[in-house]
């Protein structure tokens, strides 16, 4: 897609290939970090939720009910997704980014003070929020916090171009896909690099990432006043 698409409003801005990218680079940071300092995943509940129960099964609730508080956050976030959705409309991308922004710098300022309350809730609601406000790119379902549905998605349209009789575009679609699971990779190389050498200030590379979604996402509306 141009930039002439984009602003004539043939995709959504929150849809474009940049901001999606962008978005898949802050969401492997955040897991990364989140595993390297709570133990914890901030995207991928799946597996907060085996080892829940993994533990669970052996008998070890103290390291069991470590993984409930990020599954209640996660669905928290979603839920205020959802309800900026409802208010707001196609707004809700970028508002929904700027509470992030907000939640991530507080979480940063939090951390030594409150570090379980601060990792645990504050960034998988962080996730949440940006897992259910961006779940396409240029029309087309996909994920920033995980790469397992994008992944298929790659393989699918490959596959469809390698045995004949794909639709135009399908090699462009499977390019996006592939380059959401290496940029989720890298974000999270990243993360755990900074998470390391820099923990206090660590937080500060996707707040970066999700400024400059946040401008992306609100250069239409400030061209149009």
């Amino acid at each position: 897609m141009s930039i002439m698409e984009v602003a004539s409003g043939a995709i959504r801005r929150d849809e474009t290939v940049e901001i999606v990218l962008l978005l898949a680079f802050a969401g492997g940071y955040i897991d990364a970090y989140t595993w390297i300092i709570h133990g914890v995943m901030a995207n991928a509940q799946t597996a907060n939720l085996i080892f829940l129960w993994v533990y669970a099964t052996a008998g070890d609730w103290p390291k069991a009910l470590h993984f409930v508080p990020p599954i209640l956050a996660f669905a928290v976030g979603i839920v205020i997704a959802a309800w900026l959705r409802r208010i707001v409309g196609e707004r809700a991308g970028a508002i929904s980014t700027l509470l992030e922004i907000l939640l991530l710098i507080a979480i940063g300022i939090l951390h030594n003070r409150l570090p379980d309350l601060a990792g645990t809730l504050g960034i998988s609601l962080v996730a949440a929020m940006q897992a259910a406000s961006f779940t396409k790119v240029e029309g087309t379902i996909c994920s920033t916090v995980m790469i397992t549905g994008n992944m298929r998605q790659a393989i699918e349209t490959i596959f469809a171009v390698a045995s004949g009789g794909a639709a135009p575009g399908t090699l462009r679609r499977s390019g996006i896909f592939f380059a959401l699971c290496a940029v989720f990779g890298f974000g999270a190389a990243v993360g755990a690099f900074a998470t390391k050498g820099i923990p206090d200030l660590a937080l500060a590379i996707p707040v970066v990432a999700l400024l400059i979604v946040l401008l992306r996402c609100e250069t239409p509306h400030r061209e149009a006043t």
